[in-house]
């Protein structure tokens, strides 16, 4: 792989309310806790975790990724509990595009507190610098407006819906398409769009 284009990885990151971390084994019961509830997967392509065994799987699955230099989703740790709460991070990237996608995951309990948005930030500032990334986007069926809520909150813009574009959980929907722009300025990634 062309070393311009090797994926830097997940290191640590701190914001003010969160860790941005690598997951481990040890956080089996933390992932089972917020994707065994129905709600947080309610419109994503996966289904509520129904045992601590799908919990183990899902974590080494990501695990993997990190040891074979893929992208993957960095663990959301609540600095105050040191419990994981979620995951963000990148579910593809496009080197030569200089082109990811953006996804997240967040349990109901810490819903509507400007977490994500929080998390997704610092990871998009990541992208754009240490991945020389141009274009971050991400993706969301219709009626899911917390993740949109969140895509604006990053400063991405919407671009348009993406008509039939997913088939999930037995039937095709659609999608909004938003996205972010490195033009060479970070500031939206400052402040702007909160």
């Amino acid at each position: 792989m062309d070393p311009e284009t090797r994926n830097p990885g997940n290191p640590v990151m701190e914001t003010e309310r969160l860790i941005l971390r690598k997951l481990t084994a040890n956080d089996v019961g933390d992932v089972f806790d917020y994707c065994s509830d129905e709600e947080v997967p309610r419109y994503v392509s996966w289904y509520p975790h129904q045992t601590l065994e799908e919990s183990k799987q899902f974590v080494d699955h990501v695990i993997r990724l990190y040891e074979e230099n893929s992208v993957a989703p960095w663990g959301i740790e609540d600095m105050e509990t040191g419990k994981i709460i979620g995951t963000v991070g990148f579910v593809y990237w496009h080197p030569k595009q200089a082109r990811a996608e953006l996804a997240y995951a967040l349990g109901r309990a810490h819903w509507n507190k400007g977490l994500m948005s929080e998390a997704a930030k610092t990871v998009m500032q990541y992208g754009f610098e240490a991945m020389k990334l141009v274009r971050i986007e991400a993706r969301c069926l219709l009626p899911n407006i917390g993740s949109s809520r969140v895509m604006e909150k990053c400063g991405m813009e919407f671009e348009g819906i993406l008509r039939k574009h997913l088939f999930v959980k037995g039937k095709f929907e659609d999608l909004k398409l938003y996205s972010m722009i490195h033009d060479g300025n970070l500031k939206l990634l400052e402040g702007e769009g909160e």
